[in-house]
């Protein structure tokens, strides 16, 4: 199972790089960072639609899509590997992770979605919201193989 962060915005180096990388590094699934964004300046729902295009554009053909979304579904580190962990028993090729830009995603990505994820319902500012999400994907791979890593 190959695996895609496609991300609005561009992460320039610093503590939140650092920390998507600390655990990106870990993950034996192939795991690929995309960063698109729209320069042009458009009226908010313009480039909500306009960032949606570019995202699903970054995933792979096929991919099973995951949108980060405060409107998403709450699921505990447990949850989100059982998810994974299906999705890979079930020989899903591609699983493409969608964060959206600061107004959030239109409605027709979210419906084209497989799973709408929420890390919770404060905002998180974009660069941690990959590193939580690399760590999250990280610790599934540890509990999907037995391992220590989590403690409920």
């Amino acid at each position: 199972m190959k695996l895609t962060i496609a991300a609005i915005g561009r992460a320039g180096r610093g503590p939140g790089r650092d920390l998507y990388d600390h655990y990106a590094d870990r993950i034996r699934w192939p795991l690929v960072l995309r960063e698109v964004e729209e320069k042009r300046k458009l009226p908010t729902v313009d480039l909500i639609r306009r960032e949606g295009e570019l995202l699903l554009a970054a995933a792979p053909p096929g991919a099973m899509l995951v949108a980060l979304d405060r409107r998403g579904k709450d699921m505990d580190s447990k949850a989100f590997a059982r998810q994974l962990g299906r999705w890979r028993d079930e020989s899903v090729s591609d699983v493409a992770f969608l964060i959206g830009g600061a107004e959030g995603h239109a409605e027709a990505l979210l419906q084209k979605a497989a799973l709408v994820l929420s890390f919770g319902a404060m905002t998180w500012p974009h660069q941690l919201a990959r590193a939580m999400l690399a760590e999250q994907i990280y610790r599934s791979q540890q509990l999907l193989a037995g391992h220590p890593y989590h403690r409920a």
